[in-house]
């Protein structure tokens, strides 16, 4: 057998073991795609990062005087590499790739939003209160299947999962058809802590897990980070294939995003994974459905402000949304800035949350497809305050 047999070998039988033994408690780490048909031409997209995104590391308030003393490690400058956007904040250079669409005028950052979590900064909980759009996380349907209830003129509102489970944000009452994906995703590395967490009091599956990820060494040391990178542009491509055709509402997630330690190379693969999938989405929508696209990618909670003694950051509240695409308001970095310094902290430990997540996704499902307001607060997101005013809506 040659060492690219070997290697092909050992990458499927760690997929294998991931989709078998360990099938249903990995299932924070699988990534579906799902898609919705429509009327009409305009487009919405909803990343989902899993894992807690740091929006203080992705677009870094460098000009809060509080910032560098809270990341002395962390913390970057325009002459350390930072992108300036607007003399307050500036762009990971990891994320370098979206500068363009910055300089076009078609990406946002919306710093200080969360959702209404406040518990116990649990991933399970947050992602599922983000992804059902509810007050607490007994909501049983996904915000975003509800929204295909009520645009007008929607007569042809099923889903399409491209995995072998449906995503809890399309998850409802509207007709979802299943679509198995065979790509491979490399897993990153917060979600293999995550197993070796899971299996630790295990000795069986902990053996098993060990096994697997011993065989991949070989894969790695082919291919690398390229896997990863790969299967997000595939399934990016894949995406934007759908949206040229009928469908008009799509959803995915990337991982990666839980940088307890070693912040600096975790974070910048994931910051490369984003850019990868929406670059790629554009490329492969081209300018005519681009124009008429919204991507919203947005995240369970924030992290810490203070850096951890492990060089990464842990669990927090206020956190960073991103809207990109041809229909946005785009060139801005939106949202009210609540500091950094002495007592704007929550709990003095996180960044203050002043806006609602789930306000921008209103205002973005009011942009695409007109759905009322009375809708958005009473059907999509029940309780929410929204109304045509909103400073998100503004070009």
């Amino acid at each position: 057998m040659s060492f690219d047999q070997s290697a092909e070998r050992f990458r499927l039988s760690r997929r294998g073991f991931l989709a078998g033994a360990c099938c249903a408690a990995a299932a924070p780490v699988l990534t579906p795609v799902t898609f919705a048909a429509m009327p009409g031409d305009n487009r919405f997209v909803t990343i989902i990062l899993r894992g807690a995104m740091d929006g203080l590391d992705l677009v870094q308030p460098y000009g809060d005087p509080a910032f560098a003393a809270l990341r002395p490690k962390l913390a970057r400058r325009p002459d350390t590499g930072l992108l300036d956007l607007d003399g307050l904040f500036g762009l990971n250079p990891s994320a370098s790739a979206l500068m363009p669409l910055w300089q076009a005028n078609q990406i946002s950052f919306v710093h200080a939003v969360s959702t209404p979590y406040r518990d116990q900064r649990s991933h399970f909980d947050g992602q599922d209160i983000l992804e059902t759009g509810g007050a607490d996380k007994n909501q049983k349907s996904g915000w975003l299947n509800r929204a295909l209830a009520v645009i007008p003129r929607s007569d042809a509102r099923r889903a399409i999962d491209i995995n072998t489970s449906m995503e809890l944000i399309l998850t409802g009452p509207n007709k979802a058809d299943s679509w198995s994906s065979q790509s491979n995703f490399a897993l990153a590395e917060d979600e293999i802590a995550f197993l070796d967490r899971l299996y630790a009091n295990d000795p069986a599956f902990a053996k098993a897990l060990n096994e697997a990820k011993e065989a991949d060494i070989a894969s790695d040391l082919l291919y690398g980070d390229e896997k990863r990178g790969a299967g997000i542009a595939d399934m990016a491509r894949l995406t934007a294939g759908m949206l040229r055709e009928d469908y008009r509402v799509a959803s995915f997630s990337l991982n990666g995003w839980d940088t307890h330690v070693g912040q600096p190379m975790q974070f910048g693969k994931a910051a490369g994974d984003l850019a990868t999938a929406i670059l790629t989405l554009k490329d492969a929508m081209g300018d005519d459905v681009w124009n008429k696209t919204v991507v919203l990618a947005m995240t369970e909670f924030g992290r810490t402000a203070r850096e951890n003694g492990t060089n990464g950051t842990d669990h927090g509240t206020g956190g960073l949304a991103i809207l990109a695409g041809g229909a946005v308001p785009g060139g801005k970095v939106l949202g009210n800035w609540p500091g950094l310094g002495d007592g704007d902290l929550l709990d003095e430990r996180d960044l203050m949350p002043t806006g609602d997540v789930r306000e921008v996704a209103a205002a973005m499902l009011y942009r695409q497809f007109d759905i009322t307001p009375g809708n958005l607060t009473g059907k999509v997101f029940p309780g929410l305050g929204f109304d045509t005013s909103s400073v998100y809506l503004k070009g």
